[in-house]
């Protein structure tokens, strides 16, 4: 758990089955979500570590802005760099972040819900105008935007929610899943050149 609010004692084990001794000279913690990173903190510990052998080393963590950061559950990365800032291991986990709604990350979310609000609610008012192309695929291309932002809004308002963390076996299914349903949504939908019966009826009357 990373709470703004709280310090956090991390403790690092680096473990070396090379037949040379590595120096550490940082460790980094950095969470990131659809491929984007959202917080990252690098933490100067110095210390070398045997060839054949291992080393524990404990620090206190203050992510006193990652509310402004991040909320959730995020993968988080922890990360021992050498002093040339290459990285030697890395090892990656699940973070609950204790941040805001209004951080970048939850600011983010809630802009992909309003760009998949509007797609939406373009396509459905071309489909009820039958501004919509008359093919089918171009039918179907016009609603997919719309499917793949649903898929984003509900990989990370799980996220956020607490229930599942953003990652590749989790984002593919959901996004994937979202745009086919967009797909078959816009395939289905009448030409816009097709008379409802409604209105065939009318026509019959004035005649």
């Amino acid at each position: 758990m990373l709470d703004p609010a709280k310090t956090a004692k991390v403790s690092v084990t680096v473990r070396n089955d090379t037949s040379t001794p590595k120096r550490v000279k940082t460790v980094r913690i950095s969470g990131s979500a659809l491929a984007l990173t959202f917080f990252a903190y690098d933490t100067t510990v110095p210390f070398e570590v045997p060839a054949k052998s291992s080393e524990t080393r404990s620090f206190p963590l203050e992510p006193t802005d990652l509310g402004a950061q991040a909320i959730g559950l995020l993968p988080v990365t922890v990360e021992v760099i050498d002093p040339q800032r290459e990285t030697i291991a890395s090892v990656e986990t699940t973070g609950d972040v204790r941040g805001s709604l209004w951080s970048v990350y939850g600011a983010f979310g809630l802009g992909v819900l309003v760009l998949t609000a509007l797609s939406w609610l373009g396509a459905l008012i071309a489909l009820a105008r039958r501004r919509l192309p008359p093919n089918r695929w171009q039918r179907a291309m016009r609603f997919l935007p719309a499917g793949i932002g649903t898929g984003l809004v509900a990989v990370i308002s799980l996220s956020v929610l607490r229930l599942v963390a953003p990652s590749p076996s989790a984002e593919i299914p959901f996004i994937l899943g979202a745009a086919a349903v967009a797909l078959l949504l816009g395939y289905v939908t009448p030409h816009p050149g097709e008379q409802q019966p409604s209105e065939m009826e009318t026509v019959r009357i004035i005649r």
